[in-house]
């Protein structure tokens, strides 16, 4: 049967009821003081840019309109047009196109793996639990923390200035800032690994790269891929962009048709970066599931 809670006396609740809305009042000031903050610091940084907020809001309906004008033909016999009804003509550089994304898959592909074979060595001198020194591991860090901190389209400029135009440039410039941003992520795995199997291996006189071959790895590598997986998705969008400053890849056309106003070009390209990136996306999210269910099932 069902039974009826008792009620309170007016006594006990009272004080109950007191200190409920106590809690809701304190919660509204803090979410109201966490707003104007948030306004203040937007208030800031715009005043800080010289961005003038009536000028941005007079102007709001041109960033509907630039859509708008990338779905439609801007010159040509289908000046007007929407793009879509007349694919050939919209696609007319489908092959080349292809060819640039293909070069940008590949520096995305050769950043990655150089940057993960970089910040898998360099991750367990910063690791806190196998830095052979003190010293060693500050020196690790500080340059992890270098790799990470210069934006990737910085180290482009420098190497395209260094190397000329071309892939190479894009592909040391995604190697560097992989490097530092996966061996921040590769220390942090390092140092939750279980020590028990590399107190075992030392105590039986194992070398400190025996210690990380045999107790260290079996425990952490499926990590290792996935973040790298994760990683390569990143980097495909960021190879996009690399072509910008010459480093190669589709975004020297994208960039190209930007400055010349070719907005039905642009919005073709575009359309095959979106669909390449979600192609990977899936593809890397499909084997890194795969990862994290076998390594479940051990």
């Amino acid at each position: 049967m069902p039974t009826q809670l008792p009620r309170l006396s007016e006594d006990r609740l009272r004080p109950l009821l007191a200190a409920h809305a106590a809690a809701t009042s304190a919660r509204a000031g803090k979410t109201a003081l966490g707003l104007a903050l948030f306004g203040l610091a937007v208030a800031a940084a715009s005043w800080s840019a010289g961005v003038d907020p009536v000028k941005l809001f007079a102007h709001i309906d041109r960033f509907g309109s630039y859509f708008v004008r990338l779905a439609h033909f801007d010159s040509g016999d289908y000046t007007g047009q929407i793009v879509l009804s007349h694919p050939g003509e919209w696609m007319w550089g489908l092959k080349r196109w292809l060819r640039l994304l293909v070069e940008t898959l590949a520096i995305a592909y050769a950043g990655t793996l150089v940057g993960a074979l970089g910040g898998f060595v360099f991750s367990f001198f910063a690791a806190r639990n196998l830095a052979r020194s003190p010293a060693t591991r500050w020196l690790a860090v500080r340059f992890l923390e270098f790799c990470r901190t210069v934006p990737d389209l910085v180290f482009a400029l420098i190497f395209v200035y260094a190397f000329g135009l071309g892939a190479l440039p894009g592909v040391l410039a995604v190697a560097i800032h992989t490097q530092g941003a996966l061996g921040k992520l590769f220390t942090e795995v390092v140092e939750n690994a279980d020590m028990r199997p590399v107190e075992g291996l030392v105590a039986s006189g194992g070398s400190w790269v025996e210690t990380i071959r045999f107790a260290v790895l079996p425990q952490i590598l499926s990590n290792f891929v996935s973040y790298t997986l994760l990683r390569f998705e990143v980097n495909v969008r960021g190879a996009a962009v690399m072509g910008f400053v010459g480093a190669g890849g589709i975004g020297v056309d994208l960039m190209e048709a930007i400055r010349k106003f070719y907005y039905a070009d642009v919005s073709a390209m575009l359309v095959l970066i979106i669909a390449t990136v979600m192609l990977i996306d899936w593809l890397t999210e499909a084997l890194r599931h795969r990862l994290i269910g076998r390594e479940a099932t051990r």
